[in-house]
């Protein structure tokens, strides 16, 4: 049993069997999950777990270089917008598409990861980096 960090064991799978620029998506409760992407479904409850707490647990355990978010989070989602400004700060590449594009770009996905979030536009995209 792990002691510490993240205790979900498909997604601890599917972490460490990413690939430089593989991509991984945390969605919302309302995100479509494309045929043929692996769903793991997180979502016990309408908010439960929130997307905040599923992110933070993901990015403690992966190398990520870039993150994609939705554009329509300036207008809908001031949470996001904040994570996504934390993350630039940290350094990391913060590319913006509309939300159409970004449902488009989950069908590359190795899996995604569904929350129980139900704010608005609450999706992102990881796109594993390197640890050398």
């Amino acid at each position: 049993m792990k002691r510490s960090g993240l205790l979900h064991a498909e997604l601890n799978r599917v972490i460490a069997a990413m690939g430089h620029t593989d991509t991984l998506v945390i969605g919302d409760v309302g995100l479509p999950v494309p045929h043929g992407v692996p769903c793991i479904d997180l979502a016990v409850l309408p908010g439960t777990p929130d997307f905040s707490t599923v992110f933070e647990a993901v990015y403690a355990e992966l190398a990520v270089e870039s993150v994609t978010v939705a554009s329509e989070i300036h207008a809908r989602n001031p949470a996001l917008v904040q994570l996504a400004a934390r993350l630039g700060n940290d350094g990391l590449a913060v590319n913006e598409v509309s939300h159409e594009d970004l449902k488009q770009l989950s069908a590359r996905a190795v899996a995604v990861v569904r929350t129980g979030e139900t704010s608005p536009y609450a999706n992102v995209i990881l796109h594993a980096g390197v640890t050398f």
